[in-house]
């Protein structure tokens, strides 16, 4: 009798266990109050150290080139994500001047644009087709916003072969990232 009520406690927390592990989706939570943002990223993914760059980089241990990324940029202090452009002409410029600039031997074709609103800002999230000049290909997916005369760029990508694994987890991490 006794056995039975131990195998049963130990299932009864063996399925806690899990559903508590499985709430989260496999995301860790980043906070930079400095800054003022914050956004989850996949769990096993480390913090790279990088200097004249971003913000913040993290990329999968396993994977090394799936990577998410912070770009703060300063834009005058009055100026709103909607004075920069619409979603469609905010993401054509970055991808000129960030995924794809002249002479990077990438080519980013924007395949989505659209606009979320949360917590009273606006956000643009993109997301980018990248071809390299020597065939590679890669998925990126991208938020920006712009808060107290700044604007912040998330930036996560993956290979196209990857793409589809990963996809729905991506989306995840572009949507929770958050600016105040």
């Amino acid at each position: 009798m006794l056995k039975k009520f131990l195998a049963l406690c130990l299932v009864v927390i063996a399925l806690t266990l899990t559903s508590c592990a499985s709430l989260g989706g496999g995301l860790q939570s980043f906070v930079d109050t400095t800054d003022g943002y914050e956004f989850l990223y996949p769990n096993g993914w480390l913090q790279v150290k990088v200097s004249d760059g971003p913000d913040v980089v993290f990329h999968d241990l396993i994977e090394s080139t799936e990577n998410v990324s912070i770009v703060i940029s300063p834009v005058p202090e009055e100026k709103t994500l909607t004075d920069l452009g619409t979603p469609t002409e905010v993401g054509y410029k970055l991808s000129k001047n960030a995924i794809a600039p002249e002479d990077s031997g990438r080519e980013a074709e924007l395949v989505n644009a659209e606009t979320r609103d949360y917590k009273a800002k606006t956000y643009y999230q993109l997301e980018y087709a990248v071809k390299f000049d020597d065939g590679r290909e890669r998925h990126n997916l991208a938020s920006v916003a712009v808060s107290r005369g700044k604007l912040f760029t998330i930036n996560i990508s993956a290979t196209e072969q990857r793409w589809q694994k990963v996809h729905d987890k991506f989306k995840q991490v572009i949507n929770s990232f958050f600016v105040y």
